[in-house]
């Protein structure tokens, strides 16, 4: 890149434990022609900004895009966005995109829960713990109905990872006139959603934390639910209203539930759904994977070569927008 200063800027932080020192030098093994640099601390952060065209890794705050004056790319070093991030970003003509590869191990984790719910995997563990040899219930996957909440990179991995196991798919999308991979596509209307809760026996809520996504899955949203229906979360605690996934399950209106984010994140020890045996609560980790960086790195590889090809900062791989009414838009 013809500029003064770094070409990359990989700011401080970690992911699943694993520091983004391990991004930089991914990105130097892919990009050995470019001068990448990891900011260590606020004050290298700061200083080296100023005249980087692409800055990727940690969080970036207003006070670091008010002085990266040269800035074309935002390359986030996860999947979720702050609204005020991408609007800061959009009002200075920086192009934005995130880190949406955790499409196969989280619909691991997805798919893992679903069947553990469905053998039962989960009452056989606390009867391990006690050593007792006595059988219990379980259940058929197959001729389940899977709702898919979110048809994007990840819940198109769980709905891919759906196929062979004879169930019934229902995908809910903004647009369902552009259809899907699932058996069925509705919006996010009432009475579609509703309907398609009605019949649900697995609800997957993979879908990125919107102005129309927030509280979706309210008390009147559960009580839709058939009793013997389970909730997976993988995307924000605020999607779901805490309080009334609660009141649900101390009803007996849920089989159970599992939670890999909640509201509030994280869960405060005295936390009721702590004490609920169907219940599973798991530390936001469903997309843990030791090769995160790696996959970070050839994503925005990817997106340099473009960037190459075409000498614009337009038409990369998972750029983040806003619409028209201000939402965030994931591509």
């Amino acid at each position: 890149m013809d500029h003064d200063g770094p070409d990359i800027v990989v700011l401080r932080g970690e992911a699943h434990g694993i520091p983004t020192t391990e991004y930089a030098a991914a990105l130097r093994d892919r990009l050995p022609e470019y001068d990448v640099r990891h900011a260590a601390t606020p004050k290298q952060a700061r200083e080296m900004v100023v005249d980087a065209p692409i800055v990727t890794g940690g969080g970036i705050t207003e006070d670091l895009l008010d002085r990266a004056e040269k800035l074309r790319l935002y390359a986030a070093g996860g999947a979720g966005l702050g609204k005020e991030t991408v609007e800061q970003c959009v009002e200075r003509g920086v192009t934005v995109t995130n880190a949406t590869i955790h499409g196969p191990n989280i619909a691991e984790y997805v798919l893992g829960t679903m069947l553990g719910f469905s053998r039962n995997i989960y009452e056989g563990v606390r009867r391990n713990e006690r050593r007792e040899w006595r059988h219990y219930q379980a259940r058929d996957f197959g001729g389940s109905t899977v709702t898919v909440v979110g048809l994007g990179t990840i819940g198109q991995a769980v709905t891919q990872r759906l196929q062979g196991f004879g169930v019934e798919t229902i995908g809910v999308r903004y647009t369902p006139e552009k259809g899907g991979p699932t058996d069925e596509v509705v919006g996010f209307d009432t009475e579609p959603f509703h309907e398609a809760l009605a019949g649900t026996d697995y609800l997957a809520l993979t879908c990125p934390l919107t102005d129309t996504t927030r509280g979706l899955v309210d008390a009147e949203a559960l009580s839709v639910l058939p009793p013997d229906a389970v909730l997976v979360n993988i995307s924000r605690g605020e999607i779901v209203e805490t309080d009334a996934l609660v009141s649900a399950i101390r009803q007996n209106q849920l089989r159970g539930a599992a939670l890999d984010v909640s509201d509030p994140e994280p869960l405060p020890e005295d936390h009721p759904l702590w004490t609920f045996e169907n219940v599973l609560v798991t530390p936001h980790m469903s997309g843990h994977t030791p090769e995160y960086w790696e996959r970070c790195a050839d994503l925005l590889a990817d997106n340099v070569s473009r960037i190459e090809e075409t000498g614009a900062y337009t038409d990369l791989v998972n750029t983040v927008e806003l619409s028209s009414s201000g939402e965030i838009v994931y591509g």
